[in-house]
């Protein structure tokens, strides 16, 4: 299941929403802090191809599966 759409809504909170039409509310921070600095959030794309969320150019990539599953798991621990 591919990413198709994303927003930031500020600081590590994205609002996902993925080809099967499901929208997810995430604070991507646990997942992506480590390789990803606060500034460099704004280089955030989805690659067409693969509908992984990038960041640096393609440098860091987090695949759709991975965010899906990181927001089920997220909102369990509410």
């Amino acid at each position: 299941m591919k990413l198709k759409e994303f927003k930031n809504l500020g600081h590590y909170h994205f609002i996902l929403q993925f080809e099967n039409g499901e929208m997810k509310d995430a604070d991507l921070k646990n997942l992506i802090s480590d390789k990803v600095k606060e500034n460099e959030l704004k280089t955030a794309h989805i690659d067409k191809d693969w509908g992984c969320l990038e960041f640096n150019d393609g440098m860091i990539d987090i695949e759709p599966n991975t965010l899906y599953k990181f927001c089920i798991s997220s909102t369990e621990n509410l």
